[in-house]
């Protein structure tokens, strides 16, 4: 269990003083290692019973067993690293609270993603006619970013981000098509109209989102990476580059499954866009 991830996720039920140790849990989850219960009482200005109410409330048996939890898993180096930024932060302290909470993200997404849902997506994909990929706002370049990985495969992969091409690409899909929709949280209406719409006719829509959102009823299968997203980010990174590892990962299996001849292709690819580039030594003409 990600005992951090663990403590944001119950906030919304936590009691109002119980939040409060949350708080304090989540601003320094390094310092709590070594924090007696008096003191953590003293901190967030509550009673040492609700201490171990929280405790008991995350999932834990009482303080102790969950300082012992959250050693293990700092242990890992699977935390969620707080990276609010400060006024009084240097460059420095920027850059690596953005590496070091991102890095946590991946951590967590690895973790928790679903094997048998990736393997399914990938099968989907082998068999499809045609692949289409569609999002909004900062997911619309996760989405663009995966049909430029499969425009390098020999089924037809199309991308848009005009709400209206999409629209009239979901109403003319058809059964053997697949349809995969990029959202965070899965919760921009106007992508699951276009979920809605692709899988009343025909299509498989695939749903790279958050489990049991508005977004996931409308999908055949949902891949959720589950990142503890930084919302304190004007345009949070943590969620977009797991979903860009995720297709990745996709998109490797995908070429494994059609073998030797899928790398013949994927070379001749590569050899004609050669010339597109200068030579990594210029010395060097091979």
């Amino acid at each position: 269990m990600n005992i951090v991830q663990t403590v944001r996720e119950r906030l919304p039920d936590l009691s109002k003083n119980e939040y409060k140790v949350a708080q304090v849990v989540l601003n320094d989850p390094e310092a709590i290692i070594h924090t007696s219960t008096a003191t953590l009482a003293q901190t967030a200005a509550v009673s040492e019973p609700t201490i171990n109410r929280f405790c008991r409330r995350i999932g834990c048996k009482g303080f102790p067993d969950f300082k012992l939890q959250l050693a293990q898993q700092l242990a890992k180096g699977t935390s969620y690293v707080n990276s609010q930024i400060n006024d009084d932060d240097s460059v420095a302290d920027v850059t690596d609270k953005i590496f070091a909470a991102t890095q946590s993200a991946l951590a967590t997404a690895r973790e928790k993603i679903d094997r048998d849902a990736v393997e399914a997506t990938i099968n989907c994909l082998v068999e499809a006619r045609k692949i289409s990929f569609f999002g909004y706002g900062a997911s619309a370049s996760v989405a663009h970013d995966a049909q430029n990985k499969f425009a390098r495969f020999t089924t037809p992969a199309i991308y848009s981000d005009d709400h209206l091409v999409q629209k009239v690409a979901a109403i003319n899909s058809l059964p053997g098509d697949v349809v995969l929709c990029f959202s965070h949280t899965g919760r921009t209406k106007m992508l699951c109209e276009i979920a809605q719409l692709a899988h009343e006719n025909g299509a498989t829509v695939i749903g790279i989102t958050a489990k049991d959102s508005p977004l996931a009823k409308f999908c055949h299968i949902v891949v959720s990476t589950e990142v503890p997203e930084d919302t304190d980010h004007y345009m949070p990174m943590a969620s977009r580059i797991a979903q860009m590892v995720l297709i990745d990962a996709i998109v490797a299996g995908f070429a494994l499954a059609h073998g030797d001849d899928m790398k013949q292709r994927l070379a001749r690819v590569k050899a004609g866009l050669k010339d597109s580039r200068y030579p990594a030594n210029p010395s060097n003409n091979k």
